[in-house]
């Protein structure tokens, strides 16, 4: 692979085989506000930059990515071969070689997931709403536990008893950009929604003004891995590198320049097996 020196490569112990990315706005064709590497084709963007685009992220990384039609909910789709874009989903998985689960994001996180056998991969998408799940579940099963039980299941086959016990110990996570805990305020129906879930999330939320909170959407969506049992969680440390609003020359943000420039593009986080 020769990927764009700008994207970002996740530091994380996945074998040698297992690739992941997430890109920035640098390297493609989009002009503004959509500029440059916008690969969205439902944000308003000439379709023809939309496919140079996409046609330039498949040949970097060499495999074939899956575009997800997303929706803010906590499905998930298990790719096969021949498998178009599209899918109404917000997580996808696969065991395949060459077909790399895709996640868009201008905001919301996203969470590559691979295990350190090789043998599977898969990305969630993770705004406040797909993170919280449906209002009505008596427990937590939101877009990343439905995306790590399909993990889960892909992982356990063919495989020895010894290993099955250590599944969710073998279990790698990254969490890439998306909007900080200083720039992503919500309101206190969301805050309420995530602390009558679990009251260990309200750690994650800071009063901000008007009768409103600030989020830390990767805090509360690590503090809901480590409750699946996941330890090995890498990438956004909530820092304001991680954060897409503070970076305008950098990453997308819908929230940042939705209103303000008439639109926003959108980056891709991928993970795949060569």
């Amino acid at each position: 692979m020769a990927l764009n020196p700008d994207w970002i490569v996740p530091d994380w112990p996945a074998p040698a085989w297992v690739h992941a990315v997430c890109t920035t706005r640098a390297g493609g064709v989009s002009k503004p506000p959509y500029d440059r590497m916008n690969l969205g084709d439902h944000v308003g963007d000439a379709a023809r930059d939309v496919a140079a685009n996409r046609s330039n992220f498949a040949r970097q990384i060499g495999a074939k990515p899956v575009f997800l039609s997303q929706v803010h909910k906590a499905d998930v789709v298990q790719l096969g071969k021949g498998m178009p874009d599209g899918s109404l989903a917000d997580g996808c998985v696969t065991r395949l070689p060459g077909l790399a689960c895709t996640i868009m994001v201008a905001d919301c996180l996203p969470v590559l997931f691979a295990n350190s056998l090789g043998t599977v991969v898969a990305a969630a998408h993770a705004g406040w709403r797909g993170l919280l799940g449906p209002a009505s579940a008596s427990a937590p099963r939101g877009v990343l536990e439905s995306c790590y039980k399909e993990f889960e299941a892909l992982a356990l086959t063919n495989i020895s008893n010894d290993a099955i016990k250590n599944i969710v110990n073998n279990t790698l996570v990254w969490l890439g950009p998306c909007i900080g805990p200083d720039q992503f305020e919500v309101g206190p129906e969301v805050r309420d929604a995530f602390v009558g879930q679990d009251p260990q999330n309200a750690v994650f939320f800071k009063p901000s003004g008007k009768l409103k909170w600030l989020a830390d959407l990767a805090g509360l969506a690590r503090l809901r891995l480590r409750a699946l049992g996941v330890t090995q969680i890498y990438g956004n440390d909530g820092s304001r590198d991680w954060c897409t609003a503070s970076n305008p020359s950098r990453f997308f943000s819908h929230r940042r320049d939705g209103a303000a420039l008439g639109g926003s593009g959108r980056m891709a986080a991928a993970v795949w097996i060569d």
